[in-house]
């Protein structure tokens, strides 16, 4: 349980940071993203899904 609490701080810090820094960047991302079909946001979900567990694999496995 301890590990997932720190997981999502990461997440908060991360999320955080992209808005503190490059609020514009944000905004344009959000913007494209809406205009991204279901698919294509789906398949990168998925792609960063699979890459995460990958990583928390080859790190805590």
């Amino acid at each position: 349980m301890h590990d997932l609490i720190v997981a999502l701080g990461l997440v908060l810090v991360i999320e955080g940071l992209v808005w503190a820094l490059a609020p514009d960047t944000g905004r344009r991302l959000l913007a494209l993203a809406s205009q991204m079909p279901n698919s294509s946001l789906q398949m990168s979900g998925w792609s960063a899904v699979a890459l995460g567990m990958a990583i928390v694999w080859l790190l805590r496995g």
